[in-house]
């Protein structure tokens, strides 16, 4: 009880929550032994890190680094306004179908919703979109990004978890495509009622080629990593680092947008963003012995099975859960925090370790849309100087809709495991 008051009331006096994890876990430590208990801290926090796979994580961040910096992001967007800016609310579609080539390129919700509240918001409200609604439609398909892979938050998960990263990059194709054709409904359905604009000319035939053919170089790029580590060629550290070599190529070679400067620039970014959530997966590794120390999770666990024991009343209590505590805190320290302590509740029930973990994923990622703590919202009112609330509220029926896709893919095993199982994961 002490180390959740600690963590929380240190949240609440405005220190990040990375460090707020660290102190919390150091008085968790102290708790159990003393000072000798406290000197274990270090160590922990060292092997917390000393993961192989989390290689992957600044490798992919520095591959979607310099696709950004050399213009994919525009392509892209050209290619899908081909394919579906005709219908009415071209932009809207556009935008989300956009999310789903960058998914391949960052595997980063903020970043996706970054780069779109940059470059695709501002085109939506000169051709008459209201911005709050715009930027509910990129804050919506923002978390495309990180359930397609390549996705940072299933290789943290696959290396806590001893699960196949392969395995979890394969069960987030196909929700990834479902979220997106869902929200895409629902931008038809609403499409009157939020007055969007007209549909423009469909495009024709050999417009489409020639766009295309100005994105391919972008869209190898997750043929590179999907194609490597479904195939079973390379392991999703190599897949990231011959990402970030066939980024520098073309951003070098063939757009010729990239030089030493810009190179440097896009390191320091790197290893900000990296070093982020490295120090909340360092600290978040004490408070998780901690809690394992204490028999936290078979605690946890008891008590649930004791409210029911059936599968789909204990699906639905993790969700919301995982829902629950994603409005308020950093995704990827509930996962370190929460994964080891609600699993073994998943395999009491039966639950397949991939289709367990793509819970998690989902079920985390849709919180980075929700308020108070979204990050996604946080970044896209930064960019685009959009009240928060604002952009709530246009977001609601996407929210709605992607929490459906959610329990679909939760209850239905078969249809959760279906890539994996074809791919030989499962």
């Amino acid at each position: 009880m002490i180390i959740a008051l600690a963590f929380v009331g240190l949240v609440i006096l405005g220190l990040p929550i990375g460090f707020a994890l660290g102190a919390a876990g150091v008085i968790g430590l102290y708790q159990i032994g003393g000072d000798n208990f406290v000197a274990l801290g270090p160590g922990k926090m060292f092997n917390g890190l000393n993961i192989f796979p989390f290689l992957a994580m600044p490798f992919f961040i520095l591959a979607g680094e310099i696709m950004n910096h050399t213009g994919i992001t525009s392509r892209l967007v050209m290619l899908a306004q081909v394919l579906v800016g005709h219908f009415r609310g071209g932009l809207a579609h556009t935008n989300m179908l956009a999310s789903v080539f960058f998914a391949g390129l960052t595997g980063s919700a903020t970043a996706d919703a970054a780069a779109f509240g940059k470059t695709l918001v501002p085109s939506m409200v000169e051709r008459g979109y209201r911005r709050d609604y715009a930027c509910a439609v990129t804050a919506a398909g923002s978390i495309i990004g990180p359930t397609i892979p390549p996705s940072g938050l299933m290789v943290v998960y696959g290396s806590l978890m001893g699960v196949s990263i392969g395995g979890l990059f394969a069960a987030g194709l196909l929700p990834g495509l479902i979220i997106c054709a869902v929200c895409m409904a629902v931008i038809a359905i609403g499409a009157r009622a939020n007055n969007l604009p007209q549909s423009e000319e469909r495009a024709r035939l050999p417009q489409i080629w020639a766009t295309f053919k100005e994105s391919l170089l972008a869209l190898f790029m997750p043929i590179i990593i999907l194609g490597g580590i479904l195939g079973g060629i390379v392991t999703p550290t190599e897949a990231a680092s011959i990402a970030v070599g066939y980024a520098l190529f073309i951003g070098t070679f063939v757009y010729r947008k990239i030089n030493m400067d810009d190179m440097v620039k896009m390191l320091i970014r790197t290893a900000r963003v990296t070093g982020v959530i490295f120090v909340i997966i360092a600290f978040a590794s004490i408070v998780g012995w901690y809690l394992s120390f204490n028999q936290i999770p078979q605690m946890v666990a008891n008590s649930i099975l004791g409210i029911s024991d059936n599968r789909y009343v204990v699906i639905a209590l993790i969700i919301g859960l995982l829902l629950l505590i994603g409005m308020v805190m950093d995704i990827t320290a509930i996962l370190i925090i929460l994964a080891p302590v609600l699993v073994p509740l998943t395999a009491a029930i039966g639950l397949e370790p991939i289709h367990a973990g793509i819970i998690f994923v989902l079920a985390l990622n849709i919180s980075l849309m929700t308020p108070p703590v979204g990050a996604c919202l946080f970044v896209l009112s930064s960019v685009t100087g959009e009240p928060l609330e604002r952009i709530t509220a246009k977001l609601w029926p996407f929210l709605l809709a992607e929490v459906a896709v959610l329990f679909v893919f939760a209850f239905f095993e078969d249809l959760a495991l279906l890539m994996p199982r074809m791919l030989g994961f499962a």
